[in-house]
């Protein structure tokens, strides 16, 4: 794990004891002690991208990172912000993997190619969504966060696209998230922000498969596999 890690680990702690389950189902007791596994130093068995992972997701291209604040769009929406963010240790860059709100995945679920999922908002618990507003700099489709817990919708379920085109979602492999309301990809590029949000780079939604909708997933508390059986 990053630098930081001890403070993600506290913040994963908090939320999985606000309303989360560990990976035993015990109302976040198992999850306290895999992240204080991790924390120690001690590698993942597995770096499949599982169901209740927290994880950072890295723009390939740019190398900065997905990353969300209580700072909303002065345009389009309204609704919180999602940028890309330059630091490898902003505690802002951490999301959950979830299932839909139609089709729950259970934690330690491996994630596949072609899966359907949402991703959390850790520290604000808001959902990655977009929508046909525009977005502030390049008038493609802008990406938020919205909702919570208990308020969620279909602009949050993003379909995950290996770059392989099959298996496993794991930790490092190149992959796109197309947007199944707009049909659009997670993207970013270099054009960054002034005033508030000063240097981070603009996150939105593109149609068009490029370079610039490939991500990695890096830093974060993966869960281990659950064992089929």
């Amino acid at each position: 794990m990053a630098a930081g890690g001890g403070l993600i680990l506290l913040f994963y702690a908090s939320f999985l004891l606000g309303g989360g389950s560990g990976p035993s189902g015990d109302g976040g007791i198992g999850a306290l002690f895999w992240t204080a596994r991790t924390a120690a130093g001690e590698k993942a068995e597995s770096e499949e991208v599982t169901c209740g992972s927290a994880i950072k997701l890295q723009h390939e291209r740019t190398k900065f990172r997905l990353h969300s604040h209580e700072v909303q769009y002065g345009s389009g929406s309204g609704q919180q912000s999602v940028t890309g963010f330059q630091g490898g240790d902003d505690a802002n860059s951490y999301w959950v993997v979830r299932g839909t709100e139609k089709a729950p995945c259970a934690q330690g679920s491996v994630t596949k190619h072609g899966d359907v999922i949402r991703l959390q908002h850790m520290r604000t618990r808001k959902w990655l969504h977009s929508h046909l507003h525009s977005s502030p700099l390049t008038n493609n489709f802008e990406v938020s966060c919205f909702g919570g817990d208990s308020s969620t919708d279909t602009g949050d379920n993003w379909k995950v696209e290996l770059e392989s085109g099959k298996g496993d979602w794991r930790r490092d492999q190149k992959v796109r998230f197309f947007h199944v309301d707009t049909g659009a990809y997670l993207h970013s590029h270099d054009k960054k922000y002034s005033h508030p949000i000063k240097g981070q780079q603009e996150v939105c939604g593109v149609r068009k498969k490029s370079a610039d909708n490939v991500w990695l997933a890096t830093e974060g508390v993966y869960f281990p596999a659950k064992t089929q059986g």
